[in-house]
């Protein structure tokens, strides 16, 4: 490294859920956020979370978790704290897909490794 310092750099693993909304479910989606469990927030690599809504009408919410690494993330999501902090929307979920409806939402995730500040 440049300073002299021979430490490795701390790495930064980025995870963003982009999730899409029925129409009738924006303002479910924003309470649970709103009253979240805060379950992510009590293990060890987590760094931060945010939540962003769309500006535009019918666009993509993106949660965005920071960690200390991707093996970081993956406990997470083997964890009961990642049950715990989804189980709401979860169970609107099931409920949809027992009354044959359209799920409320649709998620998609991406993992990226941050490069650069």
């Amino acid at each position: 490294m440049e300073n002299g310092n021979s430490e490795t750099p701390s790495s930064e693993f980025v995870a963003i859920n982009y999730i899409t909304c029925q129409p009738d479910y924006i303002s479910r989606f924003e309470e649970l956020f709103s009253s979240r469990a805060h379950a992510i927030d009590r293990l060890p690599g987590f760094r931060r979370m945010q939540v962003l809504k769309p500006q535009e009408p019918g666009g993509r919410y993106l949660v965005i978790s920071w960690w200390d690494s991707e093996e970081h993330f993956k406990e997470w999501t083997r964890s009961p704290e990642f049950i715990e902090g989804h189980k709401r929307g979860f169970a609107d979920m099931a409920k949809a897909r027992e009354e044959g409806r359209t799920p409320p939402m649709h998620s998609e995730f991406k993992c990226y490794e941050v490069l650069t500040h």
